[in-house]
C-alpha cells in the first residue's frame, strides 16, 4: 500500500500522510500547500499556462512562494511513501525525492527562459519520484 500512499500524495500533500494514519501531519501538510498555492498564485499560474497563457502564467506567479512549492511538494510524496513501510531505508530511498525537488526548482528558478509552458517543466519532476518508487519498492 505504499504506492497508494505516494499517489495520493501526489495528487494533494498531505493525503499520503492521512492515508497512513498520521491524521495531524497530513492536515499540516495540506494547510501549508494550500497556503503555498494561494499565496504563491500557483493554481492561476497552472490554469493560465496550460491555456496558452505563459507569460501572464509567469506573471502572475509570485515566486517568493513558488520556489517553496516543488521541495515541498517532493518532500511530502516521499514522506508518505516512506513512512508507509516500516523498517525502510531513510538514506537511499529519498535520493530520487531530492533530485525531483531539485529538478522542480531549477524549473521554476529558469521560469522566465523557457519558451515550453513553465508548469510543464514543474511537472518533470514526478518522473524521478516514480522511478525511485519502483528501485526502492523493496527497501
Amino acid at each position: 500500500m505504499r504506492n497508494i500512499a505516494a499517489l495520493f500524495s501526489l495528487l494533494m500533500p498531505g493525503f499520503g500522510q492521512i492515508y497512513n494514519g498520521y491524521f495531524m501531519k497530513g492536515v499540516f501538510f495540506v494547510i501549508v500547500e494550500h497556503l503555498d498555492n494561494i499565496l504563491g498564485k500557483i493554481n492561476q499560474a497552472i490554469h493560465l499556462d496550460f491555456n496558452g497563457y505563459h507569460q501572464a502564467a509567469l506573471d502572475i506567479t509570485v515566486y517568493d512562494f513558488m520556489l517553496f512549492y516543488p521541495g515541498f511538494y517532493a518532500y511530502a510524496v516521499w514522506d508518505a511513501w516512506y513512512y508507509a513501510k516500516e523498517g525502510a531505508n531513510k538514506a537511499t530511498t529519498a535520493i530520487p525525492f531530492i533530485f525531483a525537488g531539485f529538478l522542480g526548482e531549477i524549473g521554476a528558478i529558469f521560469a522566465p527562459k523557457f519558451t515550453i509552458p513553465t508548469l510543464t517543466v514543474g511537472l518533470f519532476m514526478i518522473i524521478p519520484m516514480l522511478i525511485g518508487m519502483v528501485i526502492f519498492r523493496k527497501h
